[in-house]
């Protein structure tokens, strides 16, 4: 059968797939992978690849759309399981690497790290300016308590952070089992002095952190988003940094990308280009996870890891 990869991953899982089938590796998108994707029984994609209805329509005889990673938001997932199209991805995969880069940015915040860095590069001496705060004794506050929530408050308790999480999905038990404390958005957005996002964007999740949210939250509290561009809102976030109603944000993800915004006008904010799962480790283990996925499929067999199944049966 035939596959093609339109997005750069591991070469591990590329071998992984050439051992069974044919693999074409080609940054197609758009016209161009509407045009050409009628060949192929199977595609694996990261973020880049945008999946949307048109082209997955063309796309005559897939059986498998693999996401290298966990997110799904680039895929019409609707259209793929009308069609019969099984969508798999790799949950885990970069469940560390993007854990590590919140921390990264938790400590950037802290230390005043890129800002720093800078002003070194100008022939400036600015130490007195840059007084930082430590993470230790600090209430970190998680929403979005999954595999990376929970490895982010897993790593913060190295630092002897004090974690409270709020997941409408995850129980209180299961929540308290990591001596984390279970609160509502609202008590965690009060109380927190760092606030990391970890949800997916959905229609409930979008713009979930806005000027409301921002008006109730510390003054000297930072916010984190390693998770999915559009959970914050970008304007409000604007206002809040340069009325300084808190103390300061890091990104890596934004609503449209690359990001190009008033946001970078500021000094309190420190940005990543979306590097959450862009670590060698992390990629090795989210593309061959994809790939397992993607064969078993091609093999006649279920997926450790689908998406869609739930409205695949409802069809």
């Amino acid at each position: 059968m035939k596959i093609i990869v339109t997005d750069s991953v591991a070469e591990e899982a590329i071998n992984l797939l050439k051992e069974k089938h044919e693999v074409l590796f080609k940054e197609l998108r758009g016209e161009e992978l509407a045009k050409e994707i009628g060949e192929y029984d199977a595609i694996m994609v990261r973020s880049a690849t945008k999946l949307t209805k048109e082209i997955i329509e063309n796309a005559k005889n897939l059986k498998v759309i693999g996401r290298a990673g966990i997110g799904v938001d680039n895929i019409d997932v609707k259209t793929a399981s009308e069609k019969g199209i099984y969508v798999v991805n790799s949950p885990g995969g970069s469940t560390r690497s993007v854990a590590e880069l919140t921390i990264g940015h938790m400590l950037s915040l802290a230390r005043h790290i890129p800002y720093a860095d800078r002003s070194i590069r100008e022939g400036k001496w600015e130490k007195k300016k840059l007084k930082g705060i430590e993470l230790s004794g600090k209430k970190l506050g998680i929403i979005g308590f999954g595999r990376i929530g929970k490895e982010v408050c897993k790593l913060s308790k190295a630092f002897e952070m004090e974690c409270m999480a709020y997941d409408p999905i995850v129980s209180d038990e299961e929540i308290k089992k990591y001596n984390v404390n279970p609160v509502s958005l609202e008590e965690l957005l009060r109380n927190s002095d760092f606030i990391t996002i970890h949800t997916p964007l959905t229609e409930k999740t979008r713009h979930m952190i806005s000027y409301e949210q921002f008006d109730i939250m510390k003054k000297n509290a930072y916010i984190i988003n390693c998770a999915r561009g559009g959970i914050i809102d970008e304007d409000a976030l604007y206002d809040a940094l340069k009325d300084e109603k808190i103390a300061g944000a890091a990104l890596d993800v934004y609503e449209n990308e690359p990001y190009e915004g008033k946001l970078t006008e500021l000094e309190n904010i420190v940005f990543t280009p979306h590097l959450g799962a862009s670590t060698k480790e992390g990629q090795i283990r989210a593309g061959t996870i994809c790939a397992e996925q993607i064969l078993k499929v091609l093999d006649g067999k279920e997926p450790d890891f689908w998406v869609n199944r739930d409205l695949m049966k409802s069809y």
